[in-house]
């Protein structure tokens, strides 16, 4: 073999570890999200972890999230696999937040996001959960309706859907919690539903109803704009 030969090989190498590390690279930014969530909820129904919500009066300003990274949702996968089999969430901003123990969910609610602007509500989803504007506030009667859904690629899950991947695992009688304006609101699922993407019916007409009820909204299939797989869930006790 030549020298050309050798440098046009190795040349021709080079580029094709880089390819494959681009490619491993991409899967883990693509998948890797959904997989830790996957995870970790897999984790939690094997070594029976319960999670429970810190009662708002026990709450203290400061105790915040930036302050004790710790408690919220346990910690992370290392705390699920040796940390105590029953951890408590903090809600990120009692101010609005979403928490359902069942999954692990734990994520602040940005209010007033119009979900018909991709542009406006796209930075809320990187952050957190977006409150649709023109629907109810904990408390009040009708919908409010919170969304995490995904943008138009497999690529965009993690960044977009993993704060309610898992609400495909919720069913009915699991609990929702939602801190409002420092007021702590417990809701029960009762159903869910898949409907089309260009279903907006909950939310224009989320100001008729008699009753509270607060829908959660993500992407169905995670990492697509075809359908949405809704969750309902009423005040507990009504």
């Amino acid at each position: 073999m030549t020298k050309r030969e050798i440098i046009k090989f190795l040349i021709l190498r080079t580029i094709g570890y880089f390819l494959v590390l681009l490619a491993i690279y991409g899967v883990g930014a693509t998948f890797g999200p959904a997989l830790y969530y996957e995870a970790q909820f897999k984790i939690i129904e094997a070594r029976g972890i319960r999670y429970t919500v810190a009662e708002a009066q026990a709450l203290k300003p400061e105790k915040s999230v930036e302050k004790k990274p710790d408690l919220v949702q346990g910690g992370g996968l290392g705390a699920l696999l040796s940390g105590p089999k029953t951890q408590i969430l903090i809600p990120k901003d009692t101010l609005f937040s979403i928490l359902i123990a069942k999954i692990g969910a734990n994520a602040k609610v940005f209010p007033n996001v119009d979900s018909s602007d991709e542009k406006a509500f796209l930075p809320y989803l990187q952050q957190g959960v977006a409150h649709a504007a023109g629907t109810v506030f904990p408390g009040m009667k009708g919908n409010i309706y919170l969304f995490a859904h995904s943008t138009d690629n497999f690529w965009n899950v993690g960044r977009y859907n993993a704060v309610f991947y898992l609400l495909k695992d919720l069913s009915e009688g699991d609990e929702v919690v939602v801190f409002f304006r420092d007021i702590r609101y417990n809701y029960v699922v009762y159903d869910t539903k898949i409907v089309d993407a260009s279903d907006v019916s909950y939310i224009t007409e989320s100001q008729k109803g008699d009753k509270e009820i607060l829908i959660l909204q993500t992407c169905w299939p995670p990492g697509t704009t075809w359908k949405r797989l809704l969750v309902f869930a009423k005040s507990k006790g009504s």
